[in-house]
């Protein structure tokens, strides 16, 4: 299938839509996730291959996606109770969240996106990012293949934050699994992932809290 949604079993194996998309996936079958789909990385390749030997200089998506992703914002618009809601647009790489390599923050991720025609410019900045000069670098660094495995999209309805954070359960600096360490920023977290600002940085001990 091209696309698939989170909390469907489909949507659950690594192999067909990445780690973070799976991982989604699965939790959303027993929890309360926002909700979203995946495009599989059988598209991105679909998409590769139609596109002109030469750079052209507005890449789309194929008529029949561009359909589909039309067809499931509305749905996600039908769930959420919101005319036009707010969603991001992100990676699920295949080779995301490796053992070896994480590739964390070096694709495209765009948020605060509305409508289905921003949401295909957004899907196609993301499959562009793939062959982009920061990822050849990263595979350069770390010694891996030129070829990638595959990348998978994933559109989730965003949820509008006034402080975000990322949560690490042992300390990355120090190594201690006794204590957790919360980087933490106003409004949305993508400022801090990305490098853009300096968090703030809470260390606690999991003994005491």
């Amino acid at each position: 299938m091209t696309i698939l949604w989170l909390g469907d079993e489909g949507c659950h194996e690594v192999e067909r839509v990445g780690g973070k998309a799976a991982n989604l996936s699965r939790l959303a079958a027993d929890y309360r996730v926002p909700i979203g789909f995946c495009i599989t990385p059988q598209m991105y390749a679909l998409w590769l291959d139609s596109l002109p030997e030469e750079t052209a200089p507005q890449r789309t998506l194929p008529q029949s996606l561009d359909d589909a992703v039309s067809r499931e914002y509305q749905e996600i618009a039908v769930r959420c109770g919101v005319t036009e809601p707010a969603v991001a647009v992100r990676s699920s790489a295949l080779e995301e969240d490796g053992l070896k390599s994480s590739f964390a923050g070096q694709y495209d991720t765009y948020l605060n996106i509305r409508g289905p025609e921003a949401i295909a410019v957004a899907i196609v900045k993301c499959w562009d990012s793939v062959s982009g000069e920061r990822m050849t670098s990263y595979r350069k660094e770390h010694n891996l293949a030129s070829e990638n495995l595959g990348v998978a999209v994933l559109v989730q309805q965003l949820i509008p934050a006034e402080v975000s954070g990322v949560v690490f359960s042992a300390n990355p600096v120090s190594g201690s699994r006794e204590e957790v360490m919360i980087n933490s920023t106003w409004g949305l977290g993508e400022s801090l992932v990305s490098g853009k600002v300096t968090p703030d940085t809470l260390i606690v001990r999991k003994s005491e809290g």
